[in-house]
């Protein structure tokens, strides 16, 4: 596992937590027990342990199951796209070489990075991008032909800075990196992740 992915291993650990249906509570032996197992180091601190509101929900398989689970995921999902902000300069599209690069990187927020490092997106860690990659996951679909199949519109063009941005927006329980809402990736890197989707010239188009 790349290490980009370190949280969300803390994020799988911590969906063990037993929760009540209708409270939404912590087990408190649990939690302790989590925390002795953890100590805070560079700049993974033990707030990663601490669930937001989507997270508790979706480690609830049986509350989220319910009628009143399902629309709280719809409620989720309108606040997160309504958070998503445009690029700042308004185009969307950069550069795909450079968005290859952040695809292949599983670099970034671990203890042992430095807080202003660079992080990667660890995309091929669960998607098939590029047909010449043999080493990629499976967790995700296919990207292959991403804009040749969908076209170049400037909703999907929207559509995918959304859902790179927070995948949650539209499927509130995703295993997808929300990578704008923790700010994983910077704008530009988003730009280039969604140019090697969607450049005509990227291989992920031949």
């Amino acid at each position: 596992m790349k290490s980009q992915y370190g949280r969300l291993a803390i994020g799988l650990i911590t969906s063990l937590v037993v929760y009540s249906a209708s409270a939404q509570r912590v087990d408190p032996e649990v939690q302790k027990i989590l925390g002795q197992s953890f100590q805070a180091k560079g700049i993974a601190g033990l707030d990663r342990l601490v669930q937001d509101e989507n997270q508790a929900l979706c480690s609830d398989e049986k509350l989220r199951s319910t009628k009143a689970g399902l629309a709280k995921q719809a409620q989720l999902q309108k606040v997160a796209l309504a958070a998503i902000k445009p690029p700042s300069d308004g185009v969307y599209v950069g550069d795909w070489k450079s968005g290859e690069r952040i695809a292949q990187s599983g670099r970034g927020s671990t203890w042992s990075d430095a807080a202003n490092a660079t992080n990667g997106g660890s995309c091929y860690n669960c998607h098939q991008i590029d047909k010449k990659e043999i080493s990629h996951g499976n967790i995700g679909p296919s990207l292959i032909a991403y804009g040749k199949t969908r076209g170049y519109s400037d909703e999907i063009t929207k559509y995918t800075w959304n859902r790179i941005n927070n995948s949650k927006a539209y499927n509130a329980c995703s295993n997808m990196p929300r990578f704008g809402h923790f700010q994983l990736l910077t704008e530009q890197q988003i730009k280039d992740v969604l140019a090697l989707l969607l450049d005509p010239q990227s291989p992920v188009n031949q």
